[in-house]
């Protein structure tokens, strides 16, 4: 590799993981804004329709485990070569999701998109936190993470538009291209020396041990079961609650929806990245005040607990305005009530993966990552847009997505609760 070409700066790096990860999120969510005409197109029920995001889960949540041991235990290529092959698999894989010719085929290629999500999302957070300042991982973490509304909400707008305009196969074409040459840029990166150069766990089973044990790390990661739940309930089934509940036009009801969520999951992302670094520093400063000034280990806990706070307070505040938004007369009140909804749901986003990395040991975090992955969709949101989708089979819609605030006011209860445990890490 020539060395004029690599990509030394934290910042510059960090710009270019989150870049790809608005992509990753585009591709992912390109699928929501096009039910109708899928399902018209390919003679597909709501359940069938519901599976689609189930089987890209299996596909990413069974691969995951695999990706994070290999970012704890990086080969001749680093980090990089498999954040680089993971985001050309899911662009191809995206580009094919276009050219389905029925059920089968639509499953297969969502599946393989999985596959490629899962290696990015595994190791490029725990290559953020070896960049970031100390004093400044909530933001920087909030930074990457911004990418998941802004680019859920471009595939809402990117699939709608392009499927009112050339059809619902150009929208996968125009998402996935991208994709493929961007992969090439991953090579670029310069690998970040890792905090800790203590030996990984021998495989993803004895990471997995280690990591459950930790009632701070534990605690997270089932509110985060439940959040997640509900959270990809809302979002996959939105658009098709506003087409049938207001008679929106189907393109229409995704693109202003996406609208909604990138003002939304800005403003929360940005917002949830100044409170829980400013939480952190608060608790810091006081354990200092008492005499124990927080080091290693200590210093991660007070940083977990003060980003779980946080994000146990965003979901509370979400659940209600969620309830409200279903419950609306209108499509115009809905929006209204579901962008103060969006920003406190999106705030966590950050501060929650902070959690999940600082509450486990350093030489096992892109594990701690993969773990969360597979337990959040395996008992979250794997289910969600089946059985949303099954429910409304058999009742009005309305009912069925009341699923949705009553699940983050659960996983709002279990991460107050876990932020409150006797410290104990892992």
């Amino acid at each position: 590799m020539v060395p004029g070409l690599v990509i030394r700066s934290p910042r510059l790096i960090l710009a270019l993981l989150t870049a790809l990860n608005l992509l990753n999120y585009l591709d992912r969510n390109v699928l929501s804004a096009v039910v109708a005409p899928v399902e018209h197109d390919l003679g597909l029920s709501h359940f069938v329709t519901g599976l689609f995001p189930t089987i890209f889960l299996v596909g990413y949540t069974l691969t995951s485990p695999i990706f994070g041991h290999l970012g704890d235990r990086p080969g001749a290529l680093g980090r990089k070569g498999p954040i680089a092959l993971g985001v050309a698999v899911w662009s191809a894989a995206t580009v094919a999701s276009g050219l389905s010719t029925g059920a089968w085929s639509m499953a297969a290629s969502r599946a393989v998109v999985g596959v490629g999500e899962a290696s990015y999302a595994t190791i490029a957070p725990a290559i953020i936190d070896d960049l970031a300042p100390a004093s400044r991982k909530g933001a920087w973490m909030s930074v990457f993470y911004a990418a998941t509304p802004i680019g859920s909400a471009l595939g809402y707008l990117v699939g709608g538009k392009v499927a009112d305009t050339l059809g619902w196969r150009s929208a996968f074409y125009v998402a996935g291209g991208p994709g493929i040459a961007a992969a090439l840029l991953c090579l670029l990166i310069a690998d970040p020396a890792r905090r800790d150069a203590s030996q990984p766990a021998r495989n993803p089973f004895a990471a997995a041990g280690v990591l459950a044990r930790g009632p701070m790390y534990r605690g997270s990661v089932l509110g985060f079961c439940a959040y997640t739940f509900a959270i990809m309930g809302f979002g996959f089934w939105a658009p098709a609650y506003l087409h049938i509940q207001y008679a929106m036009p189907a393109g229409r009801a995704a693109f202003v929806f996406g609208l909604v969520t990138v003002a939304g999951g800005f403003i929360g992302t940005l917002v949830g990245g100044f409170a829980s670094d400013r939480a952190a520093r608060a608790r810091l400063r006081q354990q200092a005040r008492a005499g124990a000034l927080p080091v290693g280990r200590a210093e991660d806990d007070a940083i977990a607990r003060a980003n779980l706070m946080v994000t146990a307070v965003s979901c509370a505040i979400g659940a209600p305005l969620a309830a409200a938004a279903i419950s609306a007369p209108t499509a115009r009140v809905f929006f209204a009530l579901a962008l103060p909804c969006q920003v406190a749901l999106f705030a966590l986003s950050g501060p929650i993966n902070v959690v999940l990395l600082r509450s486990a040991p350093p030489a096992l975090r892109a594990s701690a990552m993969a773990l969360s992955i597979f337990c959040i969709h395996w008992l979250g949101d794997l289910w969600s847009p089946p059985l949303i989708g099954l429910a409304a089979d058999h009742a009005p819609m309305k009912l069925a997505m009341y699923a949705v605030p009553a699940v983050f006011a659960l996983a709002a209860i279990v991460w107050w609760k876990t932020a409150g445990t006797q410290a104990r890490l892992t």
